[in-house]
């Protein structure tokens, strides 16, 4: 099922695509739920953020290539972890496909995007063993990690460099039948590929994650973990469009614009 969160003639639902339809949904899918006879075109529909996560979690530097990268910029030896790694994200830097990520006035021109598979949590969820640690996935859907590289280097935390507003761009919508083993991440920058993996060559997979996550903490319906990236990108500019492909969910499309400067006090 593809579960997509929609505006349309004013109202935001639920609803399930079907080719180049949406179905209105009564209720939501981590929830009771039926179909309604009311069904609008894809096309003429708002696409909304696919949900507002409890808790924001990320994976960093979970792909060999990626590692490689970011050792080689600070000419030192990858450090391949040897245990999944966590870490959070703010909900303000959430956004949905084809909304705006705007690039702070302040920043550099060091932007960089990230293509992610995102994994969303369908039921609570504690001290879940490898064999049931999908159990508690309820589906999919697809993350844009927009960095400001100069603020990451000069800050001690993250807090701006990963968590400007517009930051985290989302969606389009949860896919809750996907093939991992098959899938591969494509990115396009104005309509040119400028990336492409196998989107489960991971260091550590979507098992790992669940297991070390749920010795220490609840995992709650709407949750999302999202599990990092392979290669690197190039600086984006105002403008650039950046659109993430992964196979079996879709395309989030997102294009990027310039805060105006701020006025003089």
């Amino acid at each position: 099922m593809r579960w997509l969160k929609f505006t349309a003639a004013g109202k935001t639902s639920w609803g399930l695509v079907e080719g180049d339809t949406v179905l209105t949904v009564s209720g939501d899918p981590f929830g009771e739920w039926q179909k309604t006879a009311q069904s609008h075109a894809l096309k003429d529909v708002k696409i909304e953020l696919p949900l507002m996560p409890r808790t924001f979690y990320c994976v960093g530097l979970n792909y060999l290539k990626h590692l490689k990268e970011a050792a080689d910029k600070t000419g030192t030896v990858p450090n391949v972890p040897d245990r999944p790694e966590i870490g959070y994200r703010a909900q303000n830097a959430l956004i949905a496909h084809d909304e705006d990520v705007v690039i702070p006035a302040t920043a550099t021109e060091k932007i960089h995007y990230e293509g992610e598979l995102v994994v969303v949590i369908g039921k609570k969820a504690k001290h879940l063993s490898e064999a049931d640690a999908m159990s508690c996935v309820f589906g999919y859907t697809i993350g844009n990690d927009v960095s400001e590289r100069s603020w990451q280097k000069a800050d001690r935390g993250l807090w701006r460099a990963k968590n400007a507003d517009t930051f985290k761009p989302m969606g389009p919508w949860i896919e809750t039948d996907v093939d991992l083993d098959k899938m591969e991440t494509s990115i396009k920058v104005n309509g040119k590929e400028t990336g492409r993996f196998r989107t489960n060559d991971m260091i550590f997979g979507v098992v790992p994650f669940i297991v070390e996550l749920t010795k220490y903490f609840t995992l709650w319906p709407g949750d999302v973990i999202w599990m990092g990236t392979d290669g690197a990108s190039p600086d984006i500019k105002a403008g650039d469009l950046v659109e993430i492909e992964l196979t079996g969910i879709g395309t989030l499309r997102n294009r990027f614009v310039k805060e105006p400067a701020l006025a003089k006090s």
